[in-house]
């Protein structure tokens, strides 16, 4: 009888931050601001901000929701270009399907004017609103509306000085039987990852180790990698349920881990989304003082 073979998981060695010239450091510290500006400048002002979702319509056990002005609808918009029974938005499979209803209803999907189509997850236009097909495998309706009230509450974003000592470039460490592994977000939801590996880096002394995965849900590619996490600022100077970083794909096949880009969830300031919450595998015992800090827009 042959023994089960055993797989033994160790750790990489820990990559130490990536050096940097001075006029390369220089460069890269601008494009952090510029993209910290840029942040700043789409929260206050888009209509895809956080900021300006006003209503969020889960379908639940339904694959029909209904939208217009007139009561009854699921979802009730008043303003202009809103027909009374404006569009029926179901779901199948990873799809939506979008059809007007009365006969002057029309939709937009970029700078095409439509009476039915099938998406995936994305966004359409009515009126003055955009209505976002949110799927994750737990579909919903998340409106956006350019007057939503929220607006007036922007305070800005806060971030830490740039760090480039917490900038690595850094292998894969894949795992050798990927797992799925079940993420728990912030309504309650379990959503689906699959755990494709493992960046190890070090932070001063301390060897760190954090999971990799890509989430199992419509829209999301093949090398959409994600990293949620949690560190020792979490809860005093950063957003309590954690924040994200999003590895960068280089052409040598490692990746970039900057954690100066390390960002909150939506629904830091959102109510209206479902938002991965980091596992207990990647809490952190080290402080990682650099990306987005809590702006405390609850």
């Amino acid at each position: 009888m042959l023994a089960a073979a055993v797989v033994v998981l160790t750790a990489a060695a820990p990559v130490g931050p990536y050096k940097l010239s001075p006029a390369a450091a220089e460069s890269v510290v601008v494009a952090i601001q510029k993209d910290r500006d840029d942040t700043r400048a789409w929260l206050r002002d888009s209509l895809t901000s956080y900021l300006a979702t006003i209503a969020r319509v889960d379908f639940g056990h339904r694959t029909v929701l209904t939208v217009g002005r007139a009561p009854g609808n699921d979802v009730r918009l008043d303003g202009e270009g809103v027909a009374d029974h404006h569009l029926q938005v179901s779901v199948e499979g990873d799809h939506f399907n979008i059809k007007a209803l009365d006969a002057a209803a029309r939709f937009r999907v970029g700078n095409q004017e439509l009476r039915e189509t099938t998406l995936g997850p994305g966004t359409i236009r009515l009126g003055r609103y955009a209505l976002r097909l949110s799927h994750q495998g737990f579909p919903a309706l998340i409106v956006f509306d350019p007057r939503s009230p929220h607006f007036a509450a922007y305070k800005g974003l806060t971030y830490y000085p740039p760090d480039l000592g917490l900038r690595y470039i850094v292998a894969l460490a894949p795992d050798p039987r990927p797992e799925d592994v079940v993420i728990l977000s912030t309504r309650g939801n379990q959503r689906h990852a699959r755990r494709v590996g493992w960046f190890d880096f070090s932070v001063g002394k301390t060897a760190c180790r954090l999971e990799v995965t890509r989430l199992l849900e419509p829209g999301v590619g093949e090398d959409d990698l994600s990293v949620f996490f949690r560190d020792s600022t979490t809860g005093h100077e950063t957003y309590p349920v954690g924040r994200y970083v999003d590895p960068r794909h280089l052409p040598d096949g490692r990746y970039l881990l900057d954690f100066n880009l390390a960002y909150n969830p939506a629904c830091a300031v959102s109510d209206h989304y479902n938002c991965p919450i980091p596992t207990r595998a990647n809490t952190l015992k080290v402080a990682i003082r650099a990306g987005e800090m809590d702006s405390h827009y609850h």
